[in-house]
């Protein structure tokens, strides 16, 4: 066994969140912390469904960061391993490597209602170069403040949401400083160094993030995988007419279920309780036929 290998096991969390003006939070849960990101449902519509609607089918199961470049930006939702925790080499001739399935190219966004620049904490969605319309599902984070260059190059690269919480170690400035720490061969491997400049696949991978900090070939579990899935807060409508309503909730900080009888809302609250990363469920035994809405609001 190689030495001061990291044991990770990666997940993603997507929360629908139901509120006034926030939007779907997203949580990417990673072995050096987790990002917590607001989605731009109004703003950004094609963008945001078609990203909800690639977590809803499984196409981002077992998907990795593929590309970091220190003080630019983290890429990742275009690759997937079928053996995510092997101690196979991540090697030619690739067999447990698959490309995430897409739903085709959308319609570039970025002119589209208000114009929200590449700046450091953004997530955008990446394309191919000289044609602005092709993004289909690999996304970056911006680690720094890229606006003069992706706000303007290939018809401006689409922010869809922002980091609104980063909860890595503080003296990395969290997961996404991580990032910006890395260099060759320090986090980082370039799979062309040890295949050869002659291997296609090999080209992909010349900024691969790993978690473990030397000069190794990776195993498929030193790989940055991210695990997808999309939950939503849904309220049923009991026997006895009661209202239940559920919810993944937010791990390690405060989940406030809300209501309200009439619009514009003045919020009302049902329950706050501490979030543990499981379905919550509550009861409003409030009388039958009264009609309320509402809302779960998790604060940052």
């Amino acid at each position: 066994m190689k030495p001061w290998r990291v044991a990770s096991c990666v997940s993603l969390l997507l929360l629908s969140l139901l509120s006034g003006s926030a939007g779907t939070l997203a949580q990417f849960r990673t072995v050096f912390g987790d990002l917590d990101v607001e989605l731009y449902d109004q703003q950004k519509p094609v963008t945001v469904q078609n990203f909800e609607r690639l977590v809803q089918s499984g196409a981002y199961q077992n998907t990795f960061f593929h590309r970091v470049v220190p003080g630019f930006v983290a890429q990742g939702g275009g690759y997937f391993t079928t053996i995510p925790f092997s101690t196979n080499n991540f090697a030619p001739p690739w067999s447990y490597l698959g490309q995430v399935p897409s739903f085709g190219a959308i319609t570039n966004e970025f002119s589209v209602g208000p114009r929200f620049s590449n700046t450091n904490g953004t997530i955008a969605m990446a394309k191919i170069d000289g044609n602005p319309n092709s993004a289909t599902c690999q996304w970056f984070f911006n680690l720094a403040n890229n606006s003069t260059n992706l706000d303007n190059q290939n018809g401006g690269f689409t922010v869809f949401g922002y980091v609104i919480r980063d909860t890595g170690p503080t003296n990395w400035g969290g997961v996404l400083g991580l990032f910006n720490l890395l260099s060759d061969f320090y986090g980082l491997e370039d799979m062309q160094y040890w295949y050869g400049t002659g291997d296609p696949v090999a080209g992909l991978f010349q900024d691969l993030p790993v978690t473990y900090f030397f000069p190794d070939v990776p195993w498929y579990s030193d790989l940055f995988y991210v695990d997808i899935s999309l939950l939503n807060v849904q309220v049923t409508v009991l026997t006895n007419g009661n209202r239940k309503v559920a919810w993944n909730s937010v791990s390690n900080t405060l989940n406030y279920v809300e209501f309200t009888t009439n619009f514009p809302p003045v919020w009302n609250l049902l329950l706050s309780t501490n979030g543990n990363g499981s379905t919550i469920n509550v009861t409003d035994s409030s009388p039958k036929g009264l009609r309320r809405f509402y809302r779960v609001r998790v604060p940052f």
